[in-house]
């Protein structure tokens, strides 16, 4: 049985900066048994990073649609995990406004960095929490899961504009905000989904370029990748092949940059906007 203890020490292990900014995609039920539970869990994280922003995925996409286009942010419920939805209730919680990827954050400045999400017509735009985490030069933790989880890939995808990564034309969809505003937010949406599924095939890229590191939490393989590294190494090889997830192959050896790019490479300030 995991307990609080147990897996703060593990966490201290993993080597991630306490002051910095810190996401998190997560699966509960890899971490295995744990006193406490959930709670537990948001306990370690959240007490780890007191002295900086612990941010987690609330993500809406499965259900907010042309058909069912109107977000709550004070309710409607994240279908990314049993950890974003209780993460998003507790006290001192910022949740952002954009309608199918906001995010929850606690700690220092948390309003700004979930400010503003709703004013871009795409969901990781530069501008965006997912664009600040770049500017951050935060860590994002990949707790159970793998880099099919890594939202992030899809900003640096956004950011460069590769052929085929988001709707031309957007939905229209409403925010509802905490005080019960509705705001209009037109958002053009990810598709070619199948390309997700093959982020993975660069894992051992991110790790070799010092971008990604292992380690474990309860029962729970854990990767942390670095938003500037991996922006930098991804966005070298998705310049030279903006189809390098258009298929689940292997890279072979002349897929991969010699050397490794080490600093990030300058992105775009802001993505596309309505204001």
């Amino acid at each position: 049985m995991h307990t609080k203890d147990s897996l703060l020490k593990q966490l201290k292990e993993l080597n991630l900066n306490p002051q910095g900014t810190l996401l998190v995609h997560s699966s509960l039920k890899s971490i295995g048994p744990v006193e406490g539970g959930a709670d537990t869990v948001l306990n370690v994280l959240s007490e780890y990073m007191q002295d900086g922003l612990l941010v987690l995925p609330t993500h809406t996409w499965s259900y907010i649609n042309a058909a069912n286009p109107r977000f709550t942010v004070q309710d409607s419920p994240s279908c990314v995990g049993v950890l974003p939805e209780l993460f998003r209730k507790r006290p001192g919680v910022v949740r952002s406004w954009h309608p199918t990827h906001s995010v929850a954050a606690l700690g220092r400045d948390a309003e700004d960095f979930t400010a503003g999400d709703h004013r871009w017509d795409t969901p990781c735009a530069r501008g965006s929490a997912y664009g600040k985490l770049l500017d951050r030069k935060a860590e994002i933790m990949l707790l159970g899961v793998d880099l099919r989880r890594n939202t992030f890939i899809h900003g640096i995808e956004e950011w460069l504009d590769i052929p085929g990564r988001m709707t031309d034309e957007p939905e229209q969809l409403y925010t509802v905000t905490p005080d019960g505003q509705e705001i209009a937010v037109p958002s053009r949406r990810h598709c070619g989904l199948s390309w997700s599924q093959h982020f993975w095939k660069v894992e051992h890229v991110l790790e070799q370029g010092g971008a990604l590191r292992k380690g474990e939490f309860g029962n729970s393989p854990v990767m942390i990748c670095g938003a500037a590294e991996t922006t930098a190494i991804l966005s070298g090889m998705l310049a030279g092949n903006p189809g390098l997830f258009g298929d689940n192959e292997p890279l072979d050896c002349l897929a991969v940059p010699d050397p490794l790019p080490k600093t990030s490479r300058e992105m775009p300030k802001y993505g596309i906007g309505r204001g």
